[in-house]
């Protein structure tokens, strides 16, 4: 079975949100059986930073839908981008 890759950009509700302590908090609330891989922080303007990082998960468990809900619903989160999504 193939493996899916999806690049996601999370954008946090104000320049004082703790990303470390956010990527935490995701690892921790998405969906089962979703892998995440690299993860990176990277500076958009004006002093906000947002999250970017790979998750994987097996392909018959769908499209980011779910995980995106899942970080979406945390405190401190303002936006998730689905940046690429790709086969292994």
């Amino acid at each position: 079975m193939a493996r899916v890759v999806m690049t996601l950009k999370i954008m946090p509700e104000d320049v004082d949100v703790d990303l470390e302590s956010l990527l935490e908090k995701i690892k921790e609330n998405i969906p089962e059986g979703t892998d995440v891989r690299a993860t990176e922080i990277v500076p958009i303007a004006f002093g906000l930073k947002a999250l970017r990082m790979n998750v994987a998960r097996d392909e018959a468990m769908g499209g980011p839908d779910d995980i995106e809900k899942a970080i979406t619903a945390l405190d401190g989160v303002a936006q998730v981008e689905v940046e690429m999504v790709s086969r292994m």
